[in-house]
């Protein structure tokens, strides 16, 4: 096991779970300090690892042994959006590309898809995405890319 400090350094003291600062002085018994998740699994094409993760105390504890959900942020406007951890593992395992949400307005889209290249940039440090904004049906379709 990592040395808090290091994790929590390389994680730029931000919960991976829920992408909120990680206040490294906290007491670790506080449900905002600071605690480092050992069950991250990321799969590859090269098989199963373990990753450690900072995450907030109570955070971590809600999480358990379950896969982690990550929630879309309420300031941007989705409609029908994929869950993110699942759209990872996926996007992981299998490459190409997935769309994960529809928006009303291309604002709306290039936000959205900016706020997702942002958080998958700590949620999944090691997946490289990319993000495509196409027109359809009236909406705009945000799609997610790897590799």
């Amino acid at each position: 096991m990592s040395n808090l400090s290091d994790v929590g350094d390389r994680d730029a003291w931000r919960c991976w779970l829920c992408d909120e600062p990680v206040d490294p002085d906290a007491s670790v018994n506080s449900d905002l300090g600071p605690s480092v998740d050992a069950g991250a699994l990321v799969k590859t094409k090269k098989g199963t690892t373990g990753v450690e993760r900072l995450a907030h105390r109570a955070c971590n504890t809600r999480k358990g042994a379950v896969k982690p959900v990550v929630a879309w942020s309420p300031d941007l406007f989705v409609v029908d959006p994929a869950p993110i951890a699942e759209t990872v593992e996926r996007l992981r395992r299998k490459g190409g590309r997935e769309v994960v949400a529809r928006c009303p307005s291309r604002a709306d889209a290039d936000a959205a898809a900016d706020w997702l290249v942002d958080r998958l940039s700590r949620f999944a440090p090691d997946l490289p995405v990319t993000t495509q904004v196409e027109p359809g049906g009236g909406q705009f379709l945000l799609a997610l890319r790897a590799g």
